[in-house]
């Protein structure tokens, strides 16, 4: 089970190449050798773009946190601790801080490997430090890479399907996990909506400022983080507790005879 996600790839691949649906140009235009060079652009500062960035790294620490209790819930059926979840969103500003040094956009966590860990239940790092050599080993060495860029849509989709099914399924079972009162479904429900909806819509953003449309308009992960975390400071939750105790009481008309 843990190699049926690779071996696909490699009979897609393989499939796929009589009948011309790989393209080696990328691989013959490649160099063979490549360094990355440190603060290749000058050091600047813009206000208008720090702030955003700002506020995405709020989202992508969400989404980090969100991403390993996938994975622990997929892979070993438990909630992560403490140590995990601050490591993981450590880690996740270092290697942006590192990979700004390297002329490089932030870094955040990847759902796909979510899904692969549901499916696979392997959660090694040995795996994790494998796949991080290959990777440096694709950026030192461009024709790695354009190797792997050369794989065909279709291949790479059905390799995903299963994948991003697993990602779904691990999100309903950590939103499923408790009870879901009127508030958390206010919460979840009106997150979902905007971000699925401007998903299917972009152009919705298209009457905002710039800076709107920058902070919104790129991904549905956004606002809907964004709403999650408004919607949960807004929303009272012993309000919601009475309500809920209110209705579950009798009402007095039922006493009198």
């Amino acid at each position: 089970m843990n190699k049926t996600v690779l071996i696909g790839i490699v009979i897609g691949y393989m499939v796929a190449l009589p009948l011309g649906m790989v393209e080696f140009t990328a691989i013959r235009e490649a160099s063979w050798f490549s360094v990355p060079q440190p603060f290749y652009f000058p050091m600047e500062f813009y206000w208008g773009a720090i702030l955003p960035m700002l506020i995405m790294f709020i989202v992508t620490s969400v989404e980090t946190v969100g991403d390993v209790t996938a994975m622990t819930t997929g892979g070993a059926g438990r909630e992560p601790t403490e140590n995990e979840l601050s490591g993981s969103v450590i880690a996740n500003g270092f290697t942006s801080s590192l990979g700004a040094i390297f002329n490089s956009l932030p870094n955040t966590s990847f759902s796909q490997n979510v899904g692969m860990i549901a499916f696979t239940k392997v959660m090694s790092r040995y795996v994790v430090a494998v796949g991080a050599a290959f990777l440096i080993l694709a950026g030192l060495i461009p024709k790695i890479g354009a190797l792997v860029s050369t794989m065909p849509p279709a291949v790479i989709g059905g390799a995903t399907v299963i994948i991003f099914s697993q990602i779904t399924l691990t999100g309903i079972d950590i939103l499923t996990s408790e009870p879901l009162n009127e508030r958390a479904k206010i919460i979840i429900g009106l997150s979902l909506v905007f971000g699925l909806g401007l998903s299917q819509v972009p152009d919705a953003m298209n009457a905002f400022p710039e800076v709107i449309k920058l902070l919104f308009g790129g991904s549905g992960i956004t606002i809907a983080c964004f709403v999650a975390i408004v919607l949960n400071l807004v929303i009272p939750e012993d309000s919601m507790k009475e309500d809920a105790y209110a209705k579950s009481r009798p009402s007095e008309k039922g006493f009198k005879s």
